[in-house]
This record gives C-alpha cells, sequence and structure tokens, in this order.
C-alpha cells in the first residue's frame, strides 16, 4: 500500500495547482481582498527567497554578464 494519497490539492500535477490558485489571486483582486505588495514588502519577501535557495544550493548563481544584463533590463524598466 502506498503512503502517498491520489486525493487533494497536493496530489495535483503542478499545471493544475498554478491554475487554481490563479482563480483564487484573480477572485480576491476583483472582491479586493488581495494583499497588494508594497516595493519594500516585494524586495524583503525577494531576499528571503534567495538566502533559502542558497541554503538549499538550489539558488542560480549569476554570470557576471547575466548579472550586467539583468541591471539593464531593471534599469530601462
Amino acid at each position: 500500500m502506498s503512503d502517498t494519497s491520489n486525493r487533494g490539492f497536493a496530489s495535483m500535477d503542478e499545471d493544475k495547482q498554478r491554475e487554481i490558485a490563479s482563480k483564487g489571486g484573480q477572485a480576491a483582486h476583483e472582491k479586493g481582498t488581495a494583499h497588494e505588495f508594497t516595493s519594500e514588502e516585494a524586495r524583503e519577501a525577494g531576499q528571503k527567497g534567495g538566502q533559502v535557495a542558497h541554503e538549499k544550493g538550489t539558488a542560480h548563481e549569476f554570470t557576471s554578464e547575466e548579472a550586467r544584463e539583468a541591471g539593464r533590463k531593471g534599469g530601462s524598466s
């Protein structure tokens, strides 16, 4: 007998999960109950995610050229 269930959100494939979560986010925005991140909150969340990814060893290590390109794109928008 398997330890995993074939039922529930966690057992769905990632595309189906993303589709359902997206609908929930859209509904929250339509109702006006969605959280709108400030630029500071977004920056902090990104830093936390980056720290965790580095600790887990899953972070992308940018080459200097990739970093320059990203900086150019960010500066132009």
